[in-house]
């Protein structure tokens, strides 16, 4: 059984007892977090909501939070003198998917 669930504004494709990595949630480590805002529900039927599914929640636990790679940012305009190079690294949260209830 699959799930597609919008997490903060995005939307995933979940399954049971896997991990995911989305941006940052308010949330403590080791806390659940219930997500009901499920779009589609897979497997042998699928539910297709409108907009979403009534009654269908995915619950997962957050096992950390991290940062994700740096990304570089580089400008430059020729013959100028004018170099600036920037880095940012993401916020995230790994969760791990316990249950989608339909």
């Amino acid at each position: 059984m699959y799930a597609i669930v919008e997490i903060a504004g995005r939307q995933y494709r979940v399954t049971e007892n896997n991990h995911l990595v989305v941006n940052r949630l308010n949330a403590a480590e080791g806390s659940k977090v219930e997500f009901d805002k499920v779009l589609l529900i897979g497997g042998d039927k699928v539910k297709v909501g409108t907009p979403t599914v009534s009654g269908a929640k995915v619950t997962a636990t957050v096992k950390e939070h991290g940062k994700g790679d740096k990304v570089l940012v580089f400008k430059k305009k020729r013959r100028k003198g004018y170099a600036v190079k920037n880095g940012f690294r993401h916020y995230l949260t790994v969760l791990k998917i316990e249950s989608i209830t339909a």
